[in-house]
């Protein structure tokens, strides 16, 4: 999964077709909020949930907690229990 990181508007970015997924964020305090998920009419649920774990997995790394706060990264959450570690202290999915 290829993804762009646009940090002047701070989103990452993903391909769909001729479309891209966006995903807002902000960083504060060595946790990133996802603000917002923009499929821009992407229906392909199995690339948006490659495309979030792309984003998850290079949080790990970067070691990021998360706070999601978008609906649809919530239900991302709820689907897929083995990304719950990475959640910020005190959040409960």
């Amino acid at each position: 999964m290829e993804f762009k990181n646009n940090e002047l508007l701070r989103q990452f970015e993903c391909r769909c077709g001729d479309r891209h997924i966006i995903i807002e964020y902000s960083i504060q305090e060595r946790k990133l909020f996802l603000t917002k998920l923009n499929p821009n009419g992407c229906d392909d649920e199995d690339l948006i949930n490659d495309f979030i774990k792309a984003i998850l997995d290079q949080a790990e790394e970067k070691r990021l907690r998360i706070v999601p706060v978008n609906s649809g990264i919530v239900a991302f959450f709820k689907k897929n229990p083995s990304y719950r570690a990475l959640l910020a202290a005190g959040i409960k999915i």
